[in-house]
C-alpha cells in the first residue's frame, strides 16, 4: 500500500513544504515547533525540571516567558512550593551561560556544539560576529547564512536583550589585543570594498568592532568625509573621528 505523505502540519494545520525530501512546517508561530524550540533550550541548558509537561503546564510560548517567571508565579502554576522552588533555581542558575552553552540552544540550523566551539576559539562576544569570522572560526557557507539571518533577525531586535552575557569564555584572542579599541563604521569606504573585509581587518589588528554607535565605541571611522548622524553624534560624545582604516592597522 502505498503511503500518503500529510498535507499539512499536524499541531496549526499550515501547508507543509518539501525541503530536501523532508516535510517542513513554514509556519513560525507553530505551537509545535514553539514547543520543541522551548524543550530544545531547557535540555540544552541542562534546565531540570523544564521538561514537555512543565512547559505546558506554565503555559511558556517563547524563551522570554521563562525568564519573566518569578518563584510566586511559579508556585501558583505548579502548585507546589518545593518544585517552584527548584525550577526557580535552575532558571537563575541558567543565566551564567557562557556563549558556548547558549549560543547551540536557539534551534540554528546547522549552528550546534561543534559549530559553536569553533567560533568561540576565534570570538569575544556575539556582537562582534561577521561573515568572515564565521569563515576563519571553518564555518560552511550554508551555516554562516543561517547564523548571520538569526543574528540580524532575532538576535539584534530580540534575543541579546535575555539575561546572558553572550560571551565566550574560550576565545584564543589574546588580553592585550582588547586594548586596541571598539571600532563603528559609518558611510562609504574607501581603502576596502566591503564593510565586511574592513571589520575582518580589524578584528585581526585587535579591534573590536560594533555595528551601531554605543556607548563604549572609542573610534568611528568615517571614510567618505561626510558628516553622517553618527559623526555628529561622535564628535558631541568626544569620541575619535578616523578617516582611514589603514592608519588603525598599521598600514602605510
Amino acid at each position: 500500500m502505498k503511503i500518503q505523505a500529510p498535507t499539512n502540519c499536524p499541531s496549526c494545520s499550515s501547508t507543509l513544504e518539501w525541503r530536501n525530501d523532508l516535510l517542513y512546517c513554514e509556519n513560525t508561530a507553530c505551537e509545535g515547533k514553539s514547543s520543541q524550540k522551548l524543550e530544545h533550550f531547557a535540555k540544552t541548558l541542562k534546565i531540570k525540571g523544564l521538561g514537555p509537561a512543565t512547559i505546558d503546564k506554565l503555559q511558556l510560548e517563547s524563551i522570554f516567558d521563562i525568564y519573566e517567571m518569578d518563584l510566586d508565579l511559579l508556585t501558583e502554576l505548579l502548585s507546589s512550593e518545593k518544585l517552584a522552588g527548584k525550577l526557580f533555581l535552575e532558571i537563575e542558575g541558567s543565566k551564567s551561560a557562557s556563549l558556548q552553552e547558549v549560543l547551540p540552544a536557539f534551534s540554528i540550523p546547522l549552528i550546534g556544539k561543534s559549530a559553536t566551539a569553533k567560533l568561540c576559539r576565534v570570538l569575544r562576544h556575539l556582537d562582534e560576529l561577521t561573515v568572515d569570522i564565521c569563515e576563519h572560526a571553518g564555518l560552511g557557507p550554508k551555516a554562516t547564512q543561517n547564523l548571520m539571518i538569526w543574528l540580524r533577525e532575532e538576535y539584534f531586535p530580540y534575543y541579546k536583550s535575555l539575561p546572558f552575557s553572550f560571551a565566550s569564555t574560550a576565545s584564543e584572542v589574546t588580553p592585550s589585543n582588547t586594548s586596541m579599541g571598539i571600532v563603528c563604521i559609518t558611510g562609504k569606504l574607501s581603502s576596502v570594498k566591503t564593510k565586511a573585509e574592513a571589520e575582518r581587518l580589524l578584528v585581526e589588528a585587535g579591534y573590536t568592532t560594533k555595528s551601531s554607535l554605543t556607548k563604549d565605541v572609542t573610534i568611528l571611522l568615517n571614510e567618505s568625509g561626510l558628516e553622517s548622524a553618527k559623526t555628529k553624534k561622535a564628535r558631541d560624545a568626544g569620541i575619535s573621528i578616523e578617516t582611514n582604516l589603514n592608519n588603525l592597522i598599521g598600514v602605510n
